[in-house]
């Protein structure tokens, strides 16, 4: 059954936010001439993730940053004078509840795009059930699904196979030569697996071990584990994402000490890590939401303190980024948007400055974005890139 949505609330403006969203908005800043936001009209974007189950972390992640983005757009005058109403469903991860929440997007015309679906299944799903409608930012890496012909779907992060080769080049480079992979037996882990294999040949590297877990939400990590530890790699790499703690604490229990490194999907049970977290690494596909070199992340974290929270992450500054390519999107779709104008809008994207991050789509690309970066967390579980 898919829960009812649920609209994001609007905080109310404050006069500290005068500003401009450079590049994400229409042109003026408060003070030098926005249009004051449509009342009684609205662009509704859905967004279907888990709310509630394995992966809520994640879920909740990303719908923070993308709540704060459009929030701020809203106060900063909206799209051409139109607010964005972000609307929720939960689907709980499972990926026929991630399809009928998209199909009952599509029966609301005002629903124009939909924003960053989470899982592997759950994003096939959705971006089959609505190809008239865009699909912007999947929190997925799966190879497979980039190769389908979807036009309407358009990535912001990197995909898997980018990710292992940064994590099997690191280790390399830090002269790690026994290298192990752990993965879940379901197409996310066979995707982790085909990268972690073509990783390793191009490093002339064979696998010292590779375990896997039933899938992506069994917590039947104790094989895995005891195999891992009496394998004993100098690093494992982990292609978890929800059950890697469970993985981290058997695996330690199992008297395994290898050094371990996560794809980006670890770093939202970071915190469910506690103490186990210390020295690992992880691939991030933004910017650390502390590094406010970027404009990015000032952007970010300024919108999200207005948003009433100054708990940063990983996570949902992609939520915000996601967030920020497809309002881009809207914006270059025109005074009054329609689901087609949209995709054209999207697919128009080509050297696109995030601020500080470039995303590059146009008429055949869909792989709009090309950063990633290798983080580990320190002695006090503070984020070193």
């Amino acid at each position: 059954m898919t829960v009812p949505e649920q609209r994001v609330p609007i905080a109310p403006p404050t006069t500290s936010r005068r500003r401009v969203l450079t590049g994400l908005v229409a042109t003026a800043a408060v003070g030098l001439g926005v249009p004051a936001v449509a009342q009684g009209k609205s662009i509704r974007i859905g967004t279907t993730f888990d709310n509630s189950s394995v992966e809520k972390a994640n879920g909740q992640g990303l719908y923070q940053g993308s709540s704060a983005f459009f929030n701020a757009l809203n106060k900063s005058g909206g799209i051409n004078g139109t607010k964005v109403d972000l609307v929720m469903a939960d689907d709980t991860f499972k990926p026929d509840v991630a399809k009928a929440n998209a199909l009952a997007f599509e029966k609301d015309s005002a629903v124009l795009a939909l924003l960053h679906p989470l899982g592997t299944r759950q994003t096939s799903e959705v971006m089959d059930a609505v190809p008239g409608m865009a699909v912007v930012g999947p929190i997925t890496g799966t190879v497979s699904l980039r190769k389908k012909t979807s036009p309407n779907t358009f990535w912001v992060r990197v995909n898997y196979d980018q990710e292992v080769d940064k994590l099997v080049s690191t280790a390399a480079v830090l002269g790690q030569s026994r290298i192990g992979l752990v993965h879940s037996n379901d197409p996310l882990g066979q995707s982790v697996l085909a990268a972690f294999k073509a990783a390793l040949a191009k490093a002339k590297l064979e696998p010292t071990v590779i375990a896997t877990t039933p899938n992506t939400t069994s917590m039947e990590v104790g094989p895995a584990a005891e195999a891992i530890a009496k394998a004993k790699p100098q690093v494992i790499i982990i292609g978890l994402a929800g059950t890697a703690p469970v993985f981290m604490k058997a695996l330690r229990d199992a008297g395994g000490n290898s050094s371990a490194y996560g794809l980006s999907i670890t770093a939202s049970a970071l915190a469910a890590m506690g103490d186990l977290a210390r020295g690992l690494g992880f691939v991030i596909v933004v910017p650390s939401s502390y590094s406010t070199k970027f404009e990015i992340v000032r952007r970010y974290q300024a919108d999200m303190v207005a948003n009433g929270t100054k708990d940063f992450s990983l996570t949902s500054l992609e939520g915000y980024m996601n967030a920020a390519v497809l309002a881009e999107g809207l914006r270059r779709a025109g005074g009054s948007p329609t689901r087609a104008s949209v995709l054209a809008g999207m697919a128009s994207i080509e050297n696109f400055d995030l601020g500080g991050v470039k995303i590059n789509y146009g008429r055949t690309n869909r792989e709009g974005g090309q950063f990633v970066d290798v983080a580990v967390i320190g002695s006090r579980r503070q984020m070193l890139s």
